[in-house]
């Protein structure tokens, strides 16, 4: 299947929309544009359930790719795929979370957690377009 070489640029692409969302979003509420707010971070959402059909698609489809350095670099790259592993996995408990008590209205419980929740989930984002372009786009042997 050719398609699925395509997956994990697609991947990259949606981290990287879903930390320009979650920043837009982020800059939206600071400058008190709540309705602005609400759709980015809502579309943030939508984003998320597409990224997590590709990965599902690509695992099952692909398996995962393995790194292709070694040494400190293979060090390197695994300290951040590991770190972004289990931030990615602590976001399926906080963005629904976080979601919910906005819809709700319970903001002073939203604010609390989204701090935290918006943290993790930019980290996550970036550290995903930095693990696919140090498995596909650095140097073999470097």
């Amino acid at each position: 299947m050719e398609f699925t070489r395509a997956l994990p640029s697609v991947l990259a692409i949606l981290n990287a929309c879903s930390f320009v969302l979650l920043v837009s979003g982020w800059l939206a509420i600071r400058r008190g544009h709540v309705a602005r707010h609400r759709a980015l971070m809502l579309s943030n959402l939508g984003l998320a359930c597409a990224f997590l059909a590709v990965y599902v698609t690509q695992t099952v489809l692909v398996g995962h790719e393995r790194f292709p350095g070694e040494g400190w670099l293979r060090s390197l790259f695994l300290s951040i795929l590991g770190s972004h592993t289990l931030l990615a996995v602590s976001l399926l408990g906080l963005v629904p979370r976080t979601v919910y008590l906005a819809l709700r209205g319970r903001f002073d419980q939203h604010r609390r957690i989204a701090r935290v929740t918006i943290s993790i989930w930019a980290y996550v984002s970036v550290t995903g377009v930095v693990v696919y372009a140090m498995i596909h786009h650095l140097p073999v042997g470097v």
